[in-house]
């Protein structure tokens, strides 16, 4: 994703209108690497690629988490306030904007739902599709 698209910039090169629900796969060179899903997929995959915070730019956290682990227990936002973890987050947020992505419109909640599991299965994305349960 280039500098500067914003999601309606996104949408207009996809010859969309709207964004829309559905499921969208990361894709690093050319191996699928996570499987999500969204009731506005676009919106999501810019986050994933624009995010600065560890509640919208998730997956990015929990790989910088992996790359720079911590010694301490600590809150999220702690290790978001740590400028080494922090450089590490911006790292790989810049990383995730260099994939590509693909994307399939799903209408129905059941079957997205579904749909994710089985794509994670498929694709053998299990490294950052976790379903644990709280």
């Amino acid at each position: 994703m280039k500098p500067g698209n914003g999601i309606k910039k996104l949408l207009a090169n996809a010859g969309l209108s709207g964004d829309f629900p559905g499921s969208y796969v990361l894709i690093e060179n050319g191996k699928p690497i996570y499987v999500g899903i969204s009731r506005q997929v676009f919106r999501r995959i810019w986050l994933h690629c624009r995010g600065e915070t560890h509640y919208n730019a998730n997956l990015v956290y929990r790989i910088a988490s992996k790359k720079k682990p911590s010694d301490v227990k600590t809150s999220r936002d702690k290790r978001m306030q740590d400028e080494e973890f922090l450089a590490v987050f911006n790292e790989v947020r810049s990383h995730i904007q260099q994939c590509s992505f693909a994307y399939v419109p799903i209408d129905n909640d059941l079957t997205l739902y579904l749909f994710e599991a089985y794509c994670a299965m498929e694709l053998d994305t299990y490294e950052w599709n976790t379903f644990r349960t709280h």
